[in-house]
Parts: structure tokens; sequence; C-alpha cells
């Protein structure tokens, strides 16, 4: 075993004990000293798995972290988006665009499953900073099971030319006797894993490194055709021409759970674990004796809470970051003893966010008439989201609040579903919990905003459209010409209290069912005033859109232009929280417009807990009223004479 550089803190959780050295020697790596990490990670499932590595290494870590994350447009957009809304203290992230990297290494024909991305480690000393000394790099389906710095430290042990610090290959693959026929790159002996890089960037430049791959690649390319492992491979080969330039890392830095691994002889003990690499197409369905262990290991850090990763690191001076102090200096003007300061923090807190937690692809029509579905839930209205597939065949972008244990279970049922895996037009945004309240305001915004469709329908989870909705509401977008006028598009919305339906196919079919008592208009029982101005009688009859003015409580579901304003984030949980969105409509002039075949139906479910609160809780309907009156006030000082009819509306409802 290779000394470590762990002290006795490192002993936590359970998961680690034992994987720091005991010996008495003082570390090499400073208490201060930044560790730079450098990943390529490119595409939506692979941006998951980035997030799972990264949680490993911040719960062990002791430094300030420094990644280096090689990514296409997609992983980009999702990580800048993750790390801004995770807040971690002492770690910086910075983007590298793989996709202007890709002309480096095309040239090379590439069977392994990881494709171009798969080779775009051999250009890290042409791609990284030049003043950048060393870095440590890893794929992305690596697990920590101790501190990083411990790694870092290895650097220190380099001697001579040796600038590549790679634990040996723990499978027969490069020995060439897996099957007949079986020609693998040449490599020494069993050759190298490149899942764990050490390298030193400054040593590698001044060796050329980028003129010593290039022509080994090419060498060897005239007999192999292509490559079998991807960077491994040309690794590998430079290698063997190269023996000098390797440190040997001990196996337990790289334990490999590929299929015809024999990692086993490299771990006696669970201590003497260090990092997990599941390199085999796989993953987690690898066969090793030991999986159910590794497995475990890697659930852990799975579905741990991210939110318990923002320590701050003591002792360390962090660099200022403009979002923190901001966050701070709101928070700090906040009365702690109001009553309704925990709504009022609630405006201000920064949710961690995933965006495209699952594959997406959609391309909006050329006409400039696309509409997305935009609405929001949590676990418990996971069974409505393949109802809704069926009867919306356009794009939906949903914003899913979960906690980290949730959204792998949502991962779970997701990829169980034909119905969910046969759509690849549906953005789901993953919102972490955090607090006591729903911020649905909040996932409505990040619905709204991550669309790539000219109009939005806000809707809710709880609805079904009228089947061919999507087809009528583009119809109508030209119809009404939305595209030049600021106009809101209603669609009636009726509840049932029965659990099973027959969905009614026209709008015959469903005025027949409000005459038998199946389906009533929405809310008609509890809040007749949030759909009144509809004028469902005038809606019975009317075969063209007609307009209906704005009154106090109106909450109809709209489609209009994306970009309409936000909602507002202080409305959280339940009340006012689409009321207050559709005055904003209004104050700003749109028309409402209601549509005369259009409809949707909102399905029974029990009671939320915000609901619940809001009925039960004294307090919480005092601080919603006084929501209400600060927002009106708002209102009056950005829309000025205009927005006093919200006041008189209010007091004479």
């Amino acid at each position: 075993m290779e000394e470590g550089t762990g002290d006795s803190e490192n002993l936590r959780a359970g998961i680690v004990a034992g994987n720091s050295s005991e010996c008495g020697q003082q570390p090499v790596v400073e208490k201060c000293e930044t560790i730079h990490v450098a990943i390529v990670c490119a595409g939506y499932n692979a941006s998951r798995d980035v997030v799972t590595l990264v949680k490993s290494v911040l719960f062990h870590r002791r430094n300030p972290l420094h990644f280096h994350l090689i990514a296409d447009s997609i992983a980009e957009q999702i990580l800048a988006t993750l790390f801004q809304t995770w807040m971690v203290p002492a770690v910086r992230v910075d983007f590298y665009n793989a996709d202007e990297l890709k002309s480096e290494v095309s040239w090379i024909p590439n069977k392994h499953y990881s494709g171009i991305y798969g080779l775009m480690k051999l250009v890290l000393t042409k791609t990284l900073p030049a003043n950048l000394e060393r870095v440590i790099v890893l794929d992305t389906d690596i697990t920590f099971a101790t501190d990083i710095a411990e790694l870092w430290a290895v650097f220190h042990k380099f001697k001579g030319q040796q600038v590549l610090g790679l634990v040996e290959n723990q499978s027969d693959w490069y020995l060439g006797n897996l099957w007949k026929n079986h020609r693998p790159w040449p490599a020494l002996g069993r050759g190298y894993n490149t899942g764990v890089i050490l390298l030193l960037l400054d040593k590698l430049r001044k060796m050329k490194w980028e003129q010593m791959w290039r022509l080994t690649a090419e060498r060897e390319l005239m007999g192999m055709l292509s490559t079998s492992l991807a960077d491994q491979d040309i690794f590998n080969a430079v290698i063997k021409q190269n023996p000098f330039l390797v440190y040997q890392l001990p196996c337990f830095w790289n334990v490999q759970l590929s299929d015809h691994t024999r990692s086993e002889q490299c771990y006696r003990d669970v201590s003497d674990l260090k990092v997990i690499h599941w390199n085999s197409p796989k993953k987690l369905r690898v066969k090793n004796k030991h999986v159910e262990f590794f497995r475990n290991l890697y659930l852990t850090f799975l579905e741990y809470d991210g939110n318990l990763l923002r320590r701050e690191l003591f002792g360390c001076p962090s660099e200022t970051d403009v979002n923190s102090e901001n966050l701070q200096k709101q928070l700090s003007e906040l009365d702690e003893d109001d009553l309704c300061y925990e709504f009022r923090r609630e405006r201000f807190t920064v949710h961690r966010t995933h965006l495209y937690f699952l594959h997406y692809e959609f391309e909006p029509a050329a006409d400039n008439t696309d509409v997305t579905l935009v609405a929001q839930l949590s676990m418990d209205r996971l069974q409505m989201l393949e109802a809704i597939c069926k009867h919306w065949e356009g794009p939906i972008s949903l914003a899913l609040y979960l906690s980290d244990a949730e959204a792998q279970q949502f991962l779970r049922y997701a990829q169980g579903s034909e119905v969910l895996m046969s759509r690849h037009n549906v953005g789901y945004h993953i919102v972490y919990k955090e607090g006591q309240f729903y911020p649905v305001n909040l996932l409505r915004n990040v619905a709204m905003k991550h669309i790539s469709t000219p109009y939005v329908f806000l809707s809710d989870i709880d609805f079904l459209p009228m089947y061919g909705l999507y087809e009528y509401l583009r119809k109508s977008v030209i119809q009404l010409d939305l595209a030049n006028t600021k106009k809101a598009m209603i669609v009636p919305a009726f509840e049932t209290l029965r659990y099973r339906l027959s969905f009614p196919k026209s709008k015959a079919e469903l005025l027949s069912m409000l005459d038998m008592g199946t389906l009533f208009t929405f809310r008609y029982h509890v809040w007749t005033k949030g759909h009144a101005p509809t004028n469902f009688a005038k809606w019975r009859t009317a075969t063209m859109p007609y307009r209906v003015e704005w009154e106090a409580d109106f909450e109809p579901y709209v489609v209009v232009r994306r970009d309409c304003p936000e909602y507002d984030r202080r409305f959280v949980g339940f009340g006012w929280n689409k009321v207050a969105h559709i005055m904003e409509l209004d104050a700003q002039e749109y028309e409402f417009i209601v549509l005369p075949n259009a409809y949707m139906i909102h399905m029974p479910h029990a009671p939320s807990f915000d609901i619940t609160k809001f009925r039960s809780n004294k307090q919480y309907r005092i601080c919603l009223k006084t929501l209400k009156e600060e927002f009106q006030q708002d209102m009056s000082r950005r829309y000025g004479f205009a927005a006093l009819k919200y006041l008189t509306a209010e007091n004479n409802s």
C-alpha cells in the first residue's frame, strides 16, 4: 500500500473508514492548495454521471477544487446551471468547448461506446491553460472512496521523466487472449487503464506530447484501422515505446469493474479501496463477486443530499462569489422576528437545479407556431406524466421538485415506462428540495425558461388536455396573430370528481357530460371566481374566439408568447400564485381571448400538503394576505394609475 496523506478527519460516515494512512508522515498537500481535476463530459447521461462523481469527491475533500470540464454544448448548459445553483464554497468550474476539439481527434476511427469524446483526453496539454502544471484526469464513471488530496500527493513521487500516473489494466484485454483472433493495440504487459490519470502538463508540453501521440497513432492505425478502447489504446501504444513516461499507481486508485476484471486481487479489505471505476457498458449490472458492496457505495452518493456538501472549508480564503454575496445581503435585510420570515426567505432561496435530466431532442416547426406545454410537479404526481404524454404530442417542459433520492426513483420510473422513453421532446428539469415550502412559481419559471418554441401553454400537472389540443393551438396562434399582438388564449378548464373517466372526444360529448353531472366547470364547488370570467354559458354555443375582461381572482390557463412576464416568486405553496401572474398580464395590456373548441379536464387527487397547511394554519393565511397586499403595492409602483383597479377590485371582492 502506498502511504496516503489523510488523517483521522477522513473517517467519515463509515464509508471511508481505514482509507487514510496511519503513518505519522506530514501531508505533502498544503492545507489550502487547490486541486485541479479535468473531466470530459458530453450529453445528457454523462452529465448525470458527473454529478455522482463530483458528489463523491466533495464528500471527502478538505481542499479547494478547480474542475476543468471539457464539455459539449448540452453538458455545459446542464452543468453550468447546476454548479451556479449548487453554490459550493471553494469550488471553481471552467468549461472548454469539446465541439471545437473534434477536429483534433476526428481523424482517428474509434469503435468504443464513448465515441469521439473518448479521444479528447489526448489533447488536454493543448486545451487546458498553459500555466496549469498538473491535473488529475477522471472518467465520468468513477466513484471516490477517499480524499482526492491523497491522489494529488502522489505527484510528489514522480521522478526523472515520469509524466503520467496510471494504474495497470485489471483485465487480460491487452494480452490478446480473450477470444480467437483478438488483436489488441500494443501495450506494456497488461497495459494501463486511463480512467484515472495523473498528468504532469508542463513536462508533457516540453516533451512535445502532441507530436508523440499523433505519430504513434498514425503508425499503429496503418495496421489496426481503428481504436477499440479510445484514448486508452493510444496512451498504451506511446507507453510501449516510452516506458519511462509512467509512474505506476497502486491499483486501489482505479479498481476496475469491467467484465473481464481481475480487480479483486487489488484489495484485501474494504479499507484498501480508494477509487472505483465502473468501466463496463453494463455499469451497475456488471458481474463481480463484490459488486453489491460497490453498488451500495455508488448508490450512497447517487442519492446523497447534495445540499449537505455546501460546507465551508475553514481556514481557506474563498473566492468572492457575487451571487453568494448578493444572497447574503438580501437575507440579512429580512427581519427574522417577522412572523412571515420563512415565506419571505423562500423568495431568495437558491435551489440546486439540474436541467434536462433525461435525453432531450426537439426541433421547433419552421412555421413558428410551435407551443410547449409547461407544468411543475412533485413525486406524488408522477403518475400523471404518461397520461399527459398520451394527450399532448407536442413538446413539454416540466420542473420536478425532488430530493436526490427521489430524482433517482423518478429516473427508474421513467426508464421503465415505454410511453416516456418513446418521447424525446419532454424536458425534465429537476429542482432539488430545500426549505419548507413548495416553490411553485420558481418551478414554473424554470420550466418556462427552458423551452425552444415561440409559445407556451401554461398548464398544471393535474390537467389532461383534450386530444388534438396541440394542433388546434398552433392553428389558433395563426388565426389570432399571436406573433404580433399581446394576447393570452384561454383554454377553458373543467373537472371530474371520478378517478375513472371516459375522456370526452369532442366539445359535444363534453357538453353532454356537463349536463349529466359527470363533469363540472373547474372549481365550481369551491372557488367559482377563479374561472367565472371565462363565461362558460357563452362558451357552450361559441364557434368563434371571444374576448373577456379581467376580474378579481381570475386564474385561467393560457397560451402566450414565450416573452411573457415571469411568475412572482414571493408566492409559494398554496394561494395566489397564478392569480398574481394573470393580473400582471392584464397590467401589461394582454387581451384575454377564450378559444371556442379547446378544453382541459382536471383529474381528481388527494389534497396537496400545502393546501392542507393553508386550511389548517391561521398564520399561513395571514402571511398570504400580507404578501398579496405587498404585491399589489408593487404593481401600483410599476404600472401606476392603471394598477389602481386591482386594489379596488380586491376591496370589492
